[in-house]
Formats: structure tokens, C-alpha cells, sequence
């Protein structure tokens, strides 16, 4: 008996770290006044696959499977379609309307570090902001939660309209431009002989494609040196990154948001910005989140392309931060602050006790093996449990308890409710 590939159980210390990045995540989509929501995991095939989803490229890897009924159905592979589906199938929600998300998606791809099969993601999606405040709230957010994790990291962005026209300046065909954008979404991995094969296998005509590599050749020109080069000044998808690039620079994250033209991203439904995080040494190569623009998905849903739903989302990859924090040792504890050690027929109290810390708000064991003191005094040093608390015949009887302080090898005669006091007033300490 084994798990699925591509699949794990977390529990302990492992789990205690998963669970302490989502709540920081959590804390933070909260402050910046995002709403919880919760879509469904199984949607319509016909939803998943359609031509404003994910694309050919993620198609490969979605579940399909069928219910009792015969009809035909999927397990989501993200959590944007679904979000999507929600907005579309309620207009009344009013805009603009900030969500987030945690929640696991599948995918049957390749397994590598930090890449499953089953995954959490935790998405924060607005729409309704057709202006680019709505990307650098986002950016924001993501250069925020970083920095709480202490993990210093780089967001890549680009705008997929802006490099739409760089292409169509270089001679490649409008509607070659999305499979050309996927190979140079591949850059890093492939390098520019890889991308030049793959352009050629792709029959683009060699004079784009010359123009392209010579393009990459000049180590990622800056946004006005395209603009200028090209005549994009002026052009829509250039207008918008010279926006959300001053944008950046004015509330400081020009340095931590870095432009990047060749950044496409894989997913086929972006319509204008795109940015991806990276971690800042180079060490770790997999993506840790990303996100973009997408203001076509809602109102092709709903059958009315002429309605304009600008939506803007950005996504966690859970299982890539998970595997760069996983040489850090000892982050989180899984033991209790304190556990409470029935001796003799006290288990009564013992209950009542431990019911006492709980209701505290204070992580508490109870200690119902029966073993002598010495050995259980030591089970709790070794777990890692600061306090011990004793509860003999006499100390019941007496309506005390004994609390040892293991860290400051002290032992006190106390009730409930001082031990609980004095323990809440260290914690602070």
C-alpha cells in the first residue's frame, strides 16, 4: 500500500509549518480586505476545457472523470476558473469584489520538488479595477508575505499586451504570437538555442525568429529601449506598463519588481500584466507564485464579451515555498505548552484543569498513561512541554495544583486560575 505519486500526507512538525505559512497568508488577506470563499473541487468538464480556461497546456494534465449520470466532469486545476465560474454566476456580487482562496488543486504532470500532483494553492483575486493599483495591491501583498516568511524573493512581471506587440514589431503573426510566448516563457529553463529549436519546429518563419533571438541575445532590454526601438510608445499594452512601472517606483517596490520581457507565464487566459516570484539567491529555481491579468474570462462566461469584468489575481505555490523552508530546522514547535499529569484517582480534576488552559487559549496536553512521575516529568522535557502540571490526591483535595516551570526549573503550589494566569504572563514575555 502506497500514496498516489505526486501525492503526501503532512502531519507533525511538517504540518505545523504548513499550517503557520497558510495562517500567515490568511492574516495577511484579511488585512488588505480580501473575502473568504470556498469553490467546488469536481466542475463541468466542459468549463475546464473550454477556450477561455487554461489553455491546451494544462488541459494535457487535468483529471477527467465521469459521475453515476454520465456526465462529464473535471477536478479543478486551479483555483481561477472556479472563481471565475462564482462572479459569473452571480451578477448581483458587488464590485469591486476582493476573494481569497486556499484550497487543494490537481494536476497529473510531472513530480519534481515542489511540484505535485495534488497541491494547496492560496489565491487573492479582485475584480472590478481596470487600472493597475489593482496589480501593485497584489504585488504588494506578495512582497509583504515574503518578508513575514523571511524568505527574500524577486517578482518578474511583463504585460502580455506589450510583448503581443513586440512580436507583431519582429514579424510574427498575430495568431502565432500565444505559442510563441510559451516558448519564451521557457527561456530560463531551455536557454536561446532551446528556444530558437522550438520556434523552428513550431514553423515560424526563420526571419521572426532570427529577430527574436537577436532580441534575447541583448540580455533583457529594458522597457524603454523596446518601447523606443520598436515604436511602441504610445501603443495600449505599452501605455500600461509604463503605468504600473511608475506605480512600483513610487511606493518603493521597484527593486523587488523587476521587468522582464520575455515573461509570458503558461496559462493562456492573461490578457495584460503577468508577474512570477522567484527566490532572490537563485538557488531555488521553481516558481513560489504568480499571477496576473485576466479581464476576458468573466464576460465570455456569462456570454457577453462586451461587458468588461477587469480581474486581477495572484497565487501561492504552496508545495515550491514548502520545499525551499524545508532545510530550515526547529521553525515550529508541535508540543504543548504545557501537560497536565493526573497522579493517583484525580482525572476529574485533571479534565477540568486541562478544559481550564484550553478555554485559555493555552495548547495543552493530558497525560492519562499512568506511568511513574520521574518517566513522565521526562517524556515532557523530551516533547518539549515548558510546564508540568500536577495534580496529586492531596493537591485535589486542597482544590491546588503543582506547576513546574521546566525552563526556569521552578516549581509553584498555585489554583487553576493562578497557573493559568502566570503562564499567559510569560507567554507575553
Amino acid at each position: 500500500m502506497q500514496n498516489v505519486k505526486g501525492t503526501y500526507d503532512f502531519f507533525g512538525k511538517e504540518q505545523a509549518l504548513r499550517r503557520q505559512v497558510q495562517e500567515v497568508l490568511q492574516e495577511l488577506f484579511v488585512v488588505y480586505n480580501y473575502e473568504s470563499m470556498d469553490t467546488t473541487l469536481l466542475c463541468e468538464l466542459e468549463l475546464l476545457t473550454s477556450k477561455y480556461a487554461g489553455g491546451a497546456e494544462i488541459l494535457k494534465e487535468m483529471y477527467q472523470l465521469s459521475d453515476q449520470g454520465g456526465r462529464k466532469l473535471g477536478l479543478r486545476y486551479d483555483l481561477t476558473i472556479p472563481f471565475a465560474k462564482v462572479i459569473a454566476l452571480n451578477p448581483g456580487i458587488e464590485l469591486p469584489y476582493r476573494r481569497y482562496e486556499m484550497g487543494k488543486v490537481f494536476r497529473d504532470g510531472p513530480v519534481k520538488k515542489g511540484r505535485l500532483r495534488e497541491f494547496l494553492q492560496c489565491d487573492a483575486d479582485v475584480v472590478g479595477v481596470a487600472g493597475p493599483e489593482a496589480e501593485a495591491e497584489l504585488m504588494l501583498l506578495a512582497a509583504e508575505a515574503f518578508r513575514r516568511l523571511e524568505l527574500p524573493v524577486i517578482i518578474k512581471w511583463n504585460n502580455r499586451q506589450f510583448l503581443s506587440e513586440v512580436l507583431e514589431a519582429l514579424g510574427v503573426p498575430q495568431p502565432e504570437q500565444q505559442s510563441v510566448m510559451l516558448t519564451l516563457d521557457k527561456l530560463a529553463k531551455i536557454g536561446s538555442a532551446g528556444v530558437g529549436s522550438e520556434l523552428l519546429a513550431k514553423g515560424l518563419d526563420a526571419a521572426a525568429t532570427d529577430a527574436i533571438l537577436q532580441l534575447i541575445a541583448a540580455e533583457t532590454p529594458d522597457f524603454a529601449q523596446l518601447s523606443a526601438q520598436y515604436g511602441l510608445v504610445g501603443k495600449p499594452g505599452a501605455k500600461d506598463v509604463l503605468a504600473l512601472q511608475l506605480l512600483l517606483r513610487a511606493i518603493g517596490l521597484e527593486d523587488t519588481c523587476r521587468f522582464d520581457p520575455f515573461l509570458s507565464r503558461g496559462l493562456s487566459f492573461y490578457t495584460g500584466t503577468v508577474y512570477e516570484i522567484f527566490d532572490a539567491s537563485g538557488v531555488f529555481p521553481s516558481s513560489l507564485g504568480g499571477g496576473g491579468r485576466y479581464d476576458a474570462i468573466i464576460g465570455q462566461l456569462v456570454g457577453r464579451e462586451d461587458i468588461p469584468y477587469p480581474t486581477v489575481g495572484l497565487s501561492f505555490g504552496m508545495e515550491s515555498i514548502m520545499a525551499l523552508l524545508a532545510e530550515r530546522s526547529g521553525t515550529v514547535s508541535t508540543a504543548a505548552e504545557v501537560v497536565v499529569l493526573p497522579i493517583g484517582d484525580t482525572l476529574p480534576q485533571a479534565l477540568l484543569a486541562a478544559a481550564g488552559l484550553r478555554a485559555a487559549g493555552i495548547r495543552t496536553a493530558l497525560d492519562t498513561s499512568g506511568r511513574k512521575l520521574k518517566k513522565l516529568l521526562a517524556a515532557a522535557v523530551a516533547a518539549g512541554n515548558r510546564y508540568a502540571l500536577l495534580i496529586g490526591e492531596s493537591e485535589a483535595a486542597a482544590g491546588k495544583v503543582q506547576l513546574k516551570d521546566m525552563q526556569q526549573r521552578e516549581e509553584l503550589t498555585l489554583t487553576v486560575e493562578e497557573a493559568i494566569a502566570l503562564i499567559s504572563k510569560r507567554k507575553l514575555l
